[in-house]
């Protein structure tokens, strides 16, 4: 690992074993991309990697010097009105209104380790060796504004962060109306781009298309990251697939508004972007007065689309989750949602613990409906304290007491950014929601959005979440946000402050969780939004799992975590096995099927267990106890897809332990085949050089032969006898190594 800056050519190369990175100061003092790729050598000078050379109706920086335009040049961070007429990473108006910058190299620094970002999420290390860091200043001479473009490259993984930090060092206030985290140029467009797209309950469909002459892209305007667009996209060679072939993955660590985009020019260079959305930024800057842009993690791989994943996977489970539960096994939990939705009694809620923990659940989650006046989605949000004693006589401390008396944790459920009308807490502040007091709101599931741009706001909650959570033994608290934002106007703001709104609220949502975190280090954390809505890289930091949707249809969730393990490691994903006729979509799924689709995941349940037949109780039982005997395996991992569900009837993953001595495969059909072909699986990852044996199989199989030739799947090994739905898990080990020197011939 390196950061190397050749004084001569005036280029930088950041590098380790398998990426690297190279910009150069350019002709007009702003930075330009040469390369970013594959690791390759280091030496002095790669400037003709800088193409140039005279085109009609470029612009040019100096007279009758026809080589460099920026218009036709791989710029590291453009911007607007210097030649280069593709989108600019940044925009900058001045008080005569003029957008004119040209941001030029003044300094730079490289040390060792990675700082922190200020209130935002990132990527961190635990020894300083562990990455290295560039900071390049440029600033506009004119004006004094100045950028700090900031990047630090890993030395045991293909990732590079980067981010910017604005400066206004003039002595004029100035308003930023864009600021992307990244803006990469790679030198043509051959390439598809990959997405993650869907809505509620079909969250993070991989969507996959080529590129084409001008600008492609996702965004979010909705709040938080959306279960419409994930913060993501990857470029992949037209060749490549999961296990070869060049792909670089782009990955935004917010929760917020988001932008990711490529335009492809005239020239088929294609310009890669991601940062905050625009649309309703503009944060006004005084002099001495700074803005940083959340972290942009991008991933190179050579080995396709899982080893971009399994590089993101690495680098989320280890640099980006926090604290106690990052490497810690997760409780098996049960959850009374689907159970009793908002109307149950403390008997009702005892019952379902007991019966969970004779099944060997470790977790009882209690979810809506606990606080306030609370029987309906109509009111009670924001009243996080309990009223309602004819559901709980003895309050939160009385139920958590019963039920960790049973040897159980005790779990609790909190929408803490949401409040009806019908609430105390909106009938004393009913101006801390977002709305223009001229307006009326627009309400979504009988919601509004409280104000978390506000200090008293955020402080009040807090002091409500920290009184429950120390009242009682709570060890588990799942966090919901249930609607998209609108009415984004605060109260408390001047008129040229709105734009600055929708950041300061996700500003204001990681500060209550740091806030929280930091009071009960020791309480599991479970982001959740409808869902999937904010499963971003941003909440990961704060929260170490997610709930991964509310469709929890077994053969809807094969898609939904499939699309999922593109950026996230399957030790972020909630994963329950859930009632059937399933509640989202009415399917009927057999118990082993669902059971197969939660193991790769963090397994739960969210049922009325006293409604279980024997035979389903016993087969209940027998996944608990298969799940915690393989659970460190799935948390810790190496995550392969096999089969897509999004291009056939079959779909398939693995997942392999670092040592290589044992797997877990599972393999999923949707509709059963009449007369079907034989079914054979090539699996990945495994060591060719050893014995595995299949659980409960005396014969063994040679890494090489189960990877090459493949693993075949008899449909009377699959649930229902391989028709609608099934399913079946394999679970492989091995504890010794092929004699390779006595193998007849």
């Amino acid at each position: 690992m390196a950061i190397i800056y050749t004084e001569s050519t005036k280029e930088f190369h950041l590098y380790n074993q398998q990426i690297s990175y190279l910009l150069k100061v350019l002709p007009n003092g702003q930075i330009g991309n040469l390369y970013y790729g594959k690791h390759i050598r280091h030496k002095e000078d790669y400037s003709y990697l800088l193409e140039g050379g005279h085109r009609p109706l470029a612009v040019y920086t100096k007279e009758k010097d026809y080589f460099f335009s920026p218009q036709y040049t791989r710029m590291e961070y453009p911007s607007i009105g210097t030649g280069d007429f593709r989108e600019p990473a940044f925009l900058v108006t001045k008080e005569n209104g003029s957008t004119m910058l040209s941001l030029e190299y003044q300094s730079h620094r490289i040390y060792q380790g990675k700082e922190k970002l200020n209130g935002l999420p990132a990527l961190y290390v635990e020894a300083e060796q562990e990455a290295e860091s560039l900071e390049i200043t440029l600033q506009d001479t004119m004006s004094k504004f100045t950028c700090i473009l900031k990047y630090s490259i890993y030395k045991d993984y293909p990732v590079l962060t980067r981010s910017v930090e604005f400066v206004n060092q003039g002595k004029e206030k100035v308003w930023l109306e864009r600021v992307l985290s990244a803006s990469v140029d790679l030198p043509d467009d051959q390439y598809e781009m990959v997405q993650l797209s869907g809505a509620w309950a079909r969250e993070r469909k991989v969507v996959t298309r080529p590129l084409a002459m001008g600008i492609q892209g996702i965004t979010s305007r909705r709040g938080i990251s959306s279960a419409e667009q994930n913060p993501f996209i990857a470029v992949k060679r037209k060749n490549a697939d999961e296990m070869q072939g060049e792909v670089y993955g782009f990955s935004l660590v917010y929760s917020g508004n988001h932008l990711e985009q490529i335009e492809v020019d005239t020239c088929n260079m294609s310009r890669i972007q991601l940062g905050i959305h625009p649309d309703g930024f503009c944060w006004p800057l005084l002099p001495e007065e700074a803005f940083q842009s959340p972290e942009a993690v991008l991933v190179y791989s050579d080995k396709g689309l899982n080893g971009m994943s399994q590089a993101y996977h690495k680098i989320y489970r280890q640099r980006l989750v926090r604290g106690v539960w990052r490497d810690k096994e997760r409780p098996i939990l049960i959850n009374n949602w689907e159970a009793t939705g908002a109307a149950f009694t403390d008997k009702q809620i005892l019952e379902i613990a007991k019966a969970g923990k004779e099944l060997g659940m470790e977790l009882f989650v209690l979810d809506d409906g606990w606080f306030g006046k609370r029987d309906n989605d109509e009111s009670g949000l924001g009243d996080w304290y309990v009223t309602n004693y004819e559901k709980l006589p003895e309050g939160i401390e009385g139920i958590a007491n019963k039920i960790t008396s049973l040897g159980m944790k005790f779990g609790l459920w909190f929408e803490p950014e949401m409040v009806n009308k019908d609430s105390d807490l909106y009938r004393e502040h009913p101006d801390w929601i977002l709305c223009e007091p001229d307006h009326i709101p627009y309400p979504s599931r009988n919601q509004y959005i409280l104000d978390f741009s506000r200090k008293e706001v955020t402080d009040y909650i807090y002091e409500l979440m920290e009184n429950v959570l120390s009242s009682a033994p709570i060890s588990y608290v799942k966090w919901d946000m249930n609607r998209y934002m609108t009415d984004s106007y605060s109260v408390t703001r001047r008129p040229e402050e709105q734009g600055k709104i929708m950041h300061e609220y996700i500003l204001g949502v990681y500060g209550l969780y740091e806030r929280l975190i930091r009071r009960f280090p020791e309480i599991l954390f479970e982001s959740c939004s409808s869902g999937g809505a904010r499963f971003d890289p941003g909440m990961l930091y704060y929260a170490p799992q997610a709930w991964t949707s509310d469709d929890t249809d077994a053969m809807e969730r094969v898609k939904i975590q499939y699309g999922t393990s593109f950026v996230y490691p399957l030790s972020s994903m909630g994963a329950h096995v859930s009632e059937v006729p399933n509640q989202q979509v009415g399917r009927v799924t057999t118990m082993e099927t669902r059971g197969n689709v939660a193991l790769f995941g963090m397994f739960g349940f969210e049922l009325d267990l006293g409604k279980l037949t024997e035979s389903e109780r016993e087969l209940v039982k027998e996944q608990v106890a298969f799940a915690k005997a393989h659970r460190k395996l799935i948390m810790t991992g190496t995550f392969y897809r096999l089969q897509s569900p999004f291009e056939g009837n079959d779909s398939a993953w693995m997942i392999v332990s670092e040592d290589k001595k044992e797997a877990l495969v599972g393999f999923y059909r949707m509709s059963g085949v009449p007369n079907a072909p034989w079914t054979r699986l090539r699996l990945a990852g495994l060591d060719e050089n050893r014995k595995y044996q299949k659980d409960g199989d005396a014969a063994w199989y040679g890494g090489d032969e189960l990877m090459h030739a493949g693993m075949v799947i008899e449909k009377d090994s699959l649930s229902n006898h391989g028709g609608d739905y099934s399913s079946g898990v394999v679970y492989l080990y091995s504890d010794l190594m092929i004699d390779r020197n006595n193998i007849k011939l």
